[in-house]
């Protein structure tokens, strides 16, 4: 079956990704996307956000049912940067505050749309209460 859908999966959700991509960084303040916008999994959006910890916005976004994942898939049960983000250049302060977003077959507009409305206001509130500047 995955075989069967593939090509036509993958153009489904690199639309989607993009879609996510380019209104994720309007809608969030000190936001980077890390890797390239286009050269990348149509499935994956993985972006650092300043100021706040990934885990905490994770634990956050998680009680609003929203699945994100702290750093990379490599790293993400650490509690140390992610290795990939840190060979990309990143500082070790802005990959903790990192969030990967993985879309899937079930994944629609409609959910990435509810993600754009809840992330900026977890960000506010984080940012405010956030020991790091």
């Amino acid at each position: 079956l995955a075989e069967k859908l593939k090509n036509k999966e993958s153009k489904r959700l690199r639309v989607l990704r993009d879609y996510f991509i380019k209104n994720i960084l309007k809608a969030v303040p000190d936001i980077r996307l890390n890797g390239h916008a286009v050269k990348r999994l149509p499935n994956n959006i993985n972006v650092s956000i300043g100021g706040i910890e990934g885990e905490s916005m994770a634990l956050m976004l998680d009680s609003y049912g929203i699945c994100a994942s702290t750093g990379s898939a490599c790293s993400s049960r650490k509690l140390t940067p992610s290795h990939v983000l840190l060979a990309l250049g990143i500082s070790p302060e802005l990959a903790h505050g990192s969030l990967r977003f993985t879309l899937g077959r079930k994944t629609r507009k409609s959910d990435l749309d509810y993600v754009l409305k809840i992330l900026p206001l977890i960000v506010a509130k984080l940012r405010k209460i956030s020991a790091i500047k």
